[in-house]
């Protein structure tokens, strides 16, 4: 496993997976909703052209890079964030908190 800092509940589902002692509660009723909610969520049943620039679209790719995903499904994610109403901008966030 990679170096992640885990708290004490998370390491002990880690130790409980890797043992083969790990037993799920999820009914699968529940586990049908999930299912169907992630489906959801990451159905791709459109397709758009877009023209940007070629130093936002360099941007974007290392972007990509840096998280380990492909550039596409990190500008679906910004948009999705945006439309959802949970994009935030950092950098506004920075001047408001300066200027108080």
């Amino acid at each position: 496993m990679n170096n992640a800092k885990l708290d004490q509940a998370e390491q002990d589902l880690l130790d409980e997976f890797e043992s083969g002692n790990f037993t799920t509660t999820l009914t699968e009723k529940r586990k049908s909703e999930i299912q169907t909610s992630a489906e959801d969520t990451f159905k791709k049943d459109k397709r758009i052209n877009i023209r940007l620039s070629g130093h936002d679209l360099s941007a974007i790719q290392r972007r990509a890079l840096e998280e380990g995903i492909p550039y596409q499904t990190l500008v679906a994610s910004v948009l999705h964030k945006y439309v959802s109403g949970t994009l935030q901008d950092i950098t506004a966030n920075k001047l408001n908190k300066r200027t108080r």
